[in-house]
């Protein structure tokens, strides 16, 4: 080495050699389980956002579909076409996004919790049977302290049949999007990094915010969304699928919205099967949020957790 000249400046640092800054590289995108975790996520929600976009924008281009939304669908009013068409895009776009996921990272819809060997199998049905107790049995807790009443029937023959049919479609929709989105594909990749219950209760919180945006829905409401959520989870935990979240989300929803006509989440529906009204205070009733805002649900939440706990038994740790 030969000596540096008096009054030169010394020469400068190396920087890292080719392999070092190679493999430093790699570490800022890939880790022990490939792809790091926060670009999955980034990626997944910005292919959402770009799928829901074109799909919104190619269906706008129907005739039907434009006559729909210039004269049925309302941002306060659940209506059959707003659940069939916004939520059947969101749904839509959350399994485009994933099927392009899989590509992505080796991985399968059955990683995600959504194996198609069980679809609208016996987890799907005991859930939905099992959404519509625990949506009957908050209504009833309800009745049973004077706050809701049912004053007859408001379908009847055949367009009570259609809209059954429509609105069961159509919250199947919502909780295809809900569970998978939530309680699938963010749970599935965000426990990578934080383990299971963690990575619930963050997405929880969030799916729980998310529902302030919907009109009539408070800081109360969106607590019990989120409850919900855990509760999803939960199943998720028991199972290994989302197939029982799926029917139980569809048939909540579908219970309170068409069966028992009461507010879904703050916003009322047309074409429901009761006539329905409520009485007394906001806590027993839920006020403008609905039964979801009610001080029961949490009860009902809990007895629901209690016999998820008997109905679905803890998996081993090889299943």
């Amino acid at each position: 080495m030969e000596p540096t000249p008096e009054g030169a400046p010394p020469p400068a640092p190396r920087g890292p050699q080719g392999p070092l800054r190679e493999h430093r590289m790699t570490s800022i995108f890939f880790g022990p389980h490939g792809l790091r975790v926060g670009w999955r996520l980034a990626i997944a929600v910005s292919l959402w956002v770009l799928f829901s976009t074109v799909l919104s924008a190619a269906i706008i281009w129907i005739p039907a579909v434009r006559a729909i939304l210039g004269h049925r669908i309302s941002p306060v009013v659940i209506t059959p076409a707003f659940v069939l068409l916004g939520d059947g895009i969101t749904a839509a776009a959350a399994l485009l996004t994933a099927w392009v996921m899989t590509r992505i990272e080796r991985r399968s819809f059955a990683d995600y919790g959504l194996p198609g060997r069980q679809a609208f199998g016996k987890r799907f049905w005991t859930g939905s049977i099992y959404g519509f107790a625990m949506i009957s049995l908050l209504m009833g807790l309800t009745a049973a302290l004077h706050g809701f009443s049912v004053d007859g029937a408001d379908l009847h023959g055949p367009a009570a049949i259609r809209y059954a049919l429509l609105y069961s479609v159509g919250f199947f929709a919502v909780a295809v999007f809900e569970e998978f989105s939530f309680r699938g594909y963010l749970q599935s990749t965000l426990q990578l990094a934080t383990g299971f219950w963690p990575a619930a209760v963050i997405l929880a919180i969030v799916f729980g915010a998310v529902h302030l945006n919907n009109p009539g829905e408070n800081l109360y409401g969106a607590l019990m969304a989120g409850c919900f959520g855990l509760l999803a989870a939960f199943t998720l935990l028991r199972t290994g699928s989302i197939w029982f979240a799926i029917g139980l989300h569809t048939f909540w929803d579908w219970g309170e919205t068409y069966f028992y006509a009461v507010r879904d989440s703050g916003i009322p529906a047309t074409g429901h099967l009761l006539r329905s009204d409520f009485h007394g205070p906001a806590w027993l009733t839920g006020g403008s949020v609905g039964p979801e805002g009610s001080a029961i649900v949490f009860v009902v939440l809990a007895v629901a957790a209690a016999g998820i706990h008997c109905l679905l038994p803890a998996r081993s740790a090889s299943s």
